[in-house]
This record gives structure tokens, sequence and C-alpha cells, in this order.
């Protein structure tokens, strides 16, 4: 809960702000502290690579089409990349079954939502490799994503059937925790209780000092601009 806390209140510092300044800040600082969040660089480097280029392609169309040229462009290019890189900082390290957990103990969640959030994040390196086998599969039978084109015809021929078997499989694994009584309605008790620690209480205010302090700095800089003013 410390973790997404604290990336929730980076998201508010980013959302609330179109500026190059304090994206800048948050991204550099999310960077130097990557050693201590427990993610190798080169996880982070294969996770954020996709989101990069969309945020280089997103930078690009407003830098030629938008109101802002270049900086403004600059800044819509970073407010995406740090909103992704916070993101994948804080999900990415945290165990599902302690999520689960946190979600009922600190939280109050009903214990169905809870579980139903831990089964979704199980299920998501299943995709992955569904996915790989999806593409083995029209490879088997012959068809050729050789060419740019011929890829984003696959890529959406392949989200459809990956949608198909994501909603059979969710449908079985609903039927399964009904029948094992996750859906009974009785009370749960916390097979394991975790305590906020000074840790969690400190990293939650070091993530909200770094959103008030890039905020603060871009607008003494004079270049922080509220999402809504333009």
């Amino acid at each position: 809960m410390a973790k997404l806390g604290g990336a929730a209140a980076l998201f508010l510092a980013l959302f609330l702000a179109i500026d190059p300044v304090t994206p800048a800040i948050i991204l550099i600082v999310l960077l130097a502290a990557l050693p201590a969040s427990g993610l190798a660089p080169r996880a982070l480097l294969t996770r954020a690579a996709p989101l990069a280029l969309a945020a280089a392609s997103i930078a690009l169309f407003n830098m030629l089409f938008g109101d802002g040229g270049i900086a403004g462009g600059i800044a819509v290019g970073l407010r995406l990349l740090a909103i992704g890189v916070a993101g994948l900082l804080s999900l990415a390290t945290i165990d599902p079954t302690d999520l689960a957990d946190a979600l009922i103990e600190h939280v109050g969640a009903p214990p169905r939502f809870a579980i139903g959030t831990l089964a979704a994040f199980r299920l998501l390196p299943i995709f992955a490799h569904e996915w790989q086998t999806i593409g083995l599969a029209r490879r088997a039978r012959g068809i050729d994503e050789s060419s740019l084109g011929d890829r984003l015809r696959g890529f959406a021929e392949r989200t459809l059937a990956l949608l198909v078997g994501a909603i059979r499989r969710a449908a079985r694994l609903a039927t399964a925790m009904d029948a094992r009584g996750f859906d009974s309605g009785l009370p749960r008790t916390c097979a394991r209780p975790r305590a906020l620690r000074a840790g969690d209480r400190a990293w939650l205010a070091c993530a909200i000092l770094l959103a008030s302090g890039a905020t603060a700095v871009s607008v003494a800089l004079g270049t922080w601009r509220f999402v809504l003013g333009q």
C-alpha cells in the first residue's frame, strides 16, 4: 500500500501539470532510486521500451502539430514516460499475495475484490505465454508476418484470440473460486497480518516530498502550467 500510495502521489503531480521540469525531476529521482526498488535495470529497460517508444511518438506528434511546439512536445513525452516508470516501479515490485493481503487488511476491501485482484495478477504471465503461443500457431498455419503491414494486421487478430481466451479462462476461474467458497460471504481473517512499518511510512513520505518538491521547483522557475489552464 505504501508503494501504491507513493505512486498515486507522483501520478497526481504529473497529471496536474504540463511542463518539462516536473516530470524531468521525478524521472531523474526515480531512476536514481532504482537500486532501492529491487527491480533490475535490465528488467526496467525491457518493460519500459514500448512505453518510451510511445512517449517519443506522442512527443513528436505534439511538436509537429501541437500548439506548444518543441517545448510542449518534450513536456508531454517526459510526462508520459515519468508516469509509466512510476507505475512500473510500484507494480512490478509488488508480490500479488502481499497486495491482496494489504487490500483486505489496510484498505478494508471486500475479500472477493482482493482475491480477484490476486487472480488477475497471477494471470498476467500466462497471457504473455499465450501471446507467444498464438504467434507460433499462426506461423505453423503458414501465416506470414514478415512485413510491417502483416504484423499490424496480425496484431489485431492475435489480440482478438487472446481476448477470447482470456474471457474463457476468467469464466472457468470464477466458477472454480465459487466452488471453493470464495463468494460465501463468511467473515475472513488475515493469515499473514502485516503492520505498516516505519520504512513504509518513510517511502510514502519520500514520494509525497518528491511530488511536492518537483512541483515547487517548477513553480519557482515559472514553467509550471495547470493541465486545464491551456
